[in-house]
């Protein structure tokens, strides 16, 4: 009972809050499919993107968190999967028409693509696995990946579409150039994820008091930047408004999902970045001697 009420919640959460995150954050790994004449190979892309999100459900529900990456390998990958979307849309963008996938993978290029994904995580994908985290069971982890990924399937498949319907005409070029702003954007949100910017921001005036409030929004966190004092405890207390990518938000090295509330010990003066689970938004706590 628990399964299919936990499948249900990923079917809605991938149709309803996971299509916009992750199409664009998966969306260009297509690009490697776009030159394939081959019809079938958008449904394998799909299957061993279901494949390894429901495995991956499975083993988080067997051993918990020990399984998922921590956001600094995350970053690392992401790092990885935008040079590998520049690199297909630099191919792409030369040679139109060709067979990228099947010349950089082989016969197996499109689900092994499609199980790939699963080192991409959006933000709402992050959500989903704390959730086969939380449910202790196995088969209550695939459920709950499986349900996710089949909300999804549809805006991936519609691009999917899309994409090699464009590579047949002279918009192909476009295409590839706006696969490689996306592969950029993929490299800079893993950057930002991993911490590797460095952490300055234009503080405001705000509530130094030791409690501090912040705000998820569809769009970012509010305020981005606060102030705290230094050398005191201090209590950071993350409400949800709306749902997205925000709902997960990395803070000291560690994915938390939303509404959560962090209890710092005595911070020295300096500035502590954070940013959501899939590196898109951060935030920022400047902490000042008074």
């Amino acid at each position: 009972m628990q399964a299919a009420a936990l499948f249900g919640s990923g079917v809605v959460a991938g149709v309803l809050a996971g299509t916009a995150s992750c199409t664009a954050v998966q969306g260009g790994l297509l690009v490697g499919l776009t030159g394939e004449r081959d019809r079938t190979v958008l449904g394998w892309f799909l299957t061993g993107r279901l494949l390894s999100y429901t495995a991956m459900g499975a083993l988080l529900g067997l051993a918990g968190s020990a399984v998922k990456p921590p956001p600094q390998a995350r970053a690392v990958l992401l790092v990885a999967a935008g040079l590998m979307v520049v690199a297909f849309a630099v191919r792409l963008y030369r040679r139109p028409g060709c067979e990228p996938s099947r010349r950089a993978f082989g016969a197996l290029g499109p689900p092994l693509l499609g199980a790939a994904t699963i080192l991409v995580p959006c933000g709402v994908t992050i959500g989903m696995e704390l959730i086969a985290i939380s449910s202790g069971s196995p088969l209550s982890g695939a459920a709950v990946m499986a349900g996710f990924v089949l909300g999804t399937a549809p805006a991936l498949g519609l691009l999917g579409w899309l994409l090699r319907r464009v590579t047949r005409t002279r918009l192909v070029q476009a295409a590839a150039v706006l696969a490689a702003a996306t592969g950029l954007w993929t490299i800079g949100a893993g950057i930002n994820l991993g911490g590797w910017l460095p952490a300055t921001a234009t503080t405001t005036a705000g509530d130094r008091s030791p409690v501090v409030t912040i705000w998820a929004l569809r769009d970012g966190y509010r305020p981005a930047a606060v102030r705290a004092p230094a050398g005191v405890p201090v209590e950071v207390v993350f409400k949800r408004v709306d749902r997205g990518c925000t709902d997960t938000v990395v803070f000291a090295g560690r994915d938390l999902a939303l509404p959560a509330t962090v209890r710092l010990p005595p911070q020295p003066p300096g500035t502590l970045r954070y940013a959501c689970g899939m590196g898109m938004f951060t935030g920022f706590i400047t902490f000042s001697a008074e």
